[in-house]
């Protein structure tokens, strides 16, 4: 019994225990691993969320965003406009397609790249605006996490009693 109480102290002894210590070595721990993603996570959210916290608020800029939200729905409309002058009147249409069809191609090379890059950029910039609310929603998870944690000790603080008493005696005197 000596020898089995001297190699479980050696193993479990001294408030260490030596398979769990050697684990560590192998095998990551999972808690500490939680710990520091959300920490990471937390602080990449913070940083995110800082980089994007000013906002546009000058007339000039409003004013640009009213501009450039012209050209998409003109362009539509020109098109669909094309579409219903060429059935109303096909021979004005022809000849103006006529005048097209003269333009060289370095020309449409060139309008081709203008409409990409313009269309390229605004979409650059909604899908930056999109990211930075999505940082602001996700800066706000802790709070609504806290707050809900809070509701539901509230609930449970005032939640009745899971055993019913009556329904108890009532279910014995029937079997």
């Amino acid at each position: 019994m000596g020898l089995m109480e001297q190699l479980l102290s050696f193993i479990f002894g001294g408030g260490r225990n030596v398979i769990a210590e050697t684990a560590h070595v192998f095998r990551e721990n999972a808690e500490a691993a939680g710990q520091r993603e959300v920490h990471l996570t937390s602080q990449a959210l913070a940083q995110y969320a800082a980089e994007f916290a000013h906002s546009r608020k000058s007339w000039f800029d409003r004013a640009m965003d009213g501009m450039n939200r012209l050209p998409r729905p003109r362009l539509a409309f020109g098109t669909l406009g094309l579409f219903v002058v060429a059935m109303i009147d096909p021979v004005w249409f022809a000849s103006r397609m006529q005048g097209i069809a003269l333009v060289p191609d370095p020309l449409w090379w060139l309008m081709g790249a203008i409409v990409s890059f313009y269309f390229g950029a605004r979409h650059q910039v909604k899908a930056q605006e999109f990211q930075a609310s999505i940082a602001q929603t996700m800066a706000r998870v802790p709070q609504v996490v806290s707050n809900t944690r809070a509701l539901q000790s509230l609930d449970d603080e005032g939640a009745p009693p899971t055993q019913n008493a009556a329904l108890a005696e009532w279910s014995k005197t029937k079997l």
